[in-house]
């Protein structure tokens, strides 16, 4: 993305701050997972870094469980802006006796946009020990519920709203179909 994609304008916002909004709309607290505690201190945030050095976002989820209050929530990546708020309550609400709740699209799980409880926690770390770096590689210990998200569900279609951000040609889609 030639840059830090988190800083990307968004409407009048960034990324970011377009996610920090939408989470600010669903849940009382927020932590920031960002690499490395020192980037988005401006943002007046509680800022965790990754659990382990080179662990991708599984390390950053492994951080944020072992900093949250409780030991979990819902956690949202800043590279799909158009999950709307709905269906992170939704999530939440779906949560029950479940480890995870993950929605599933047509392209499949959608692990960067999920709710991950305190169970989580202890099987990510013992995969990342392993060498393990999958999001989706710690699922077969702990009780995930998959959500398949229809666009009849009123949330929009999800093709749409889980589009993410990992190109610049994805970028200008995105910003094309606000």
């Amino acid at each position: 993305m030639g840059g830090d994609k988190a800083l990307l304008p968004w409407g009048n916002t960034t990324l970011l701050d377009h996610a920090i909004a939408r989470m600010r709309a669903v849940v009382p607290e927020l932590l920031l997972l960002a690499g490395e505690a020192t980037r988005y201190a401006d943002r007046g945030l509680p800022v965790v870094a990754d659990a382990c050095p080179d662990g991708g976002p599984l390390s950053g989820l492994l951080g944020g469980l072992d900093h949250v209050p409780g030991g979990g929530g819902i956690f949202l990546a800043v590279d799909v802006p158009r999950v709307p708020e709905a269906l992170l309550r939704h999530l939440l609400q779906s949560a029950g006796n479940h480890d995870a709740v993950v929605p599933v699209s047509p392209a499949g799980p959608e692990p960067l946009c999920a709710v991950y409880g305190p169970g989580c926690a202890e099987p990510i770390r013992r995969r990342l020990a392993a060498g393990e770096r999958k999001m989706t590689c710690f699922w077969p210990d702990v009780r995930v519920l998959q959500l398949e998200i229809r666009t009849e569900m009123g949330f929009g279609p999800p093709e749409r709203i889980f589009l993410n951000v990992n190109s610049p040609e994805e970028y200008e889609l995105a910003r094309r179909q606000r």
